[in-house]
């Protein structure tokens, strides 16, 4: 299990008002972590939209995370909604 500290950015950030959650992944891959929010959302927060997960990029200090990626060393982590407008 890796933990994983993940920030909250955009519609996100309503899930806790520290704007960051701790999870606990089985696997060292964004796609577990997805996965693991996948079913973490509806049961912890049942009122949010949890189909803006399959929208969302997820990112470390550098750059985006694709699916295939290692989750970083550090287990920090930052989710990140599509967004519009200029």
């Amino acid at each position: 299990m890796k933990q994983v500290n993940l920030q909250l950015f955009g519609a996100f950030s309503e899930l806790d008002a520290s704007r960051e959650i701790v999870v606990e992944v089985p696997g060292d891959r964004v796609a577990d972590l997805r996965q693991v929010l996948r079913e973490l959302l509806p049961q912890r927060w049942p009122q949010f939209r949890a189909g803006l997960l399959d929208y969302s990029v997820f990112a470390d200090q550098q750059c985006v995370l694709r699916d295939h990626e290692h989750l970083p060393e550090d287990g920090r982590v930052a989710i990140l909604p599509p967004v519009s407008g200029g």
